[in-house]
C-alpha cells in the first residue's frame, strides 16, 4: 500500500484525535467534575457532543493503529505495538459507556460516580497506550528528539496510571503528574503527527 497515503491518513487521524480530545476533556469532562449537576442540567447538549468527541477519538485511534501497522509491518515489534494500541481503544470505547449514564443521573454524587468509572477505565487504557508509544518510538524511527518525547510520554502514561492506583494521596500530586504526562505527550505525539505529514509530502 502507498506509504504516502498511509502516513497522511495516520497524521490527519492524529490531528482529529488531538482536537476532539481537547474538546471532550477540557470543555466537557472538566465541567462535569467541577459542577456535575449544573453541567448536566444546563449544558446537556455539550455533554452529548463530548461523548461523540470521545467516540471519534476511539474511531480514529483504530485508524492510526491500522495505518501504522501497514507502514511498519516488517518490524518485529509492530504487531505487539498495534495490539497495545487496539487494547487502549477497546478499553476507551467501553469506558465511554459510563458517560451516557451520567446524563440520566439526578444527583451530583451519581454523576461523579459515572465520571469516575469512565476515568478509571480510561487510565487503564492509557497504561497500554504508554507501552504502544514506547515501542512506536523505536519502530517508526522519527528524529531523535521526537523519539525521546514519545518514549517519555509512554513511560509517564504508565507511571501515572500506576500512581493513581497505588498512591492514596495521589490528588495531592495530581497537577505534577498532569504536567509530567502532558508535556512529553503533546510535544511528542503532535511532532510525530507533523513528521508523518511531512513524510507523506515527500
Amino acid at each position: 500500500m502507498n506509504i504516502r497515503f498511509l502516513a497522511k491518513t495516520a497524521s490527519i487521524s492524529y490531528i482529529v484525535i488531538f482536537f476532539a480530545a481537547i474538546f471532550a476533556n477540557f470543555f466537557v469532562l472538566e465541567a462535569l467534575l467541577a459542577t456535575p449537576l449544573e453541567t448536566i442540567q444546563n449544558n446537556e447538549i455539550t455533554v452529548r457532543f463530548g461523548i461523540v468527541a470521545f467516540l471519534l477519538t476511539v474511531f480514529f485511534d483504530v485508524i492510526v493503529a491500522w495505518a501504522l501497522f501497514e507502514m511498519y509491518k516488517e518490524h518485529v515489534f509492530t504487531r505487539l505495538s498495534t495490539y497495545l494500541r487496539i487494547m487502549h481503544a477497546a478499553i476507551m470505547g467501553a469506558a465511554i459507556f459510563a458517560l451516557p449514564l451520567a446524563l440520566k443521573a439526578t444527583t451530583a454524587d451519581a454523576i461523579l460516580h459515572q465520571v469516575e468509572a469512565f476515568n478509571n477505565m480510561w487510565l487503564i487504557g492509557l497504561f497500554f497506550f504508554g507501552g504502544h508509544l514506547i515501542l512506536l518510538a523505536r519502530i517508526a524511527k522519527p528524529p531523535k528528539w521526537i523519539m525521546i518525547f514519545l518514549t517519555l510520554a509512554g513511560i509517564m502514561y504508565m507511571v501515572d496510571t500506576v500512581a493513581h492506583f497505588i498512591m492514596p494521596n495521589y490528588s495531592e500530586y495530581a497537577d505534577v503528574f498532569l504536567m509530567l504526562v502532558a508535556i512529553p505527550s503533546i510535544l511528542g505525539e503532535m511532532a510525530f503527527a507533523i513528521w508523518l505529514l511531512l513524510k507523506a509530502g515527500k
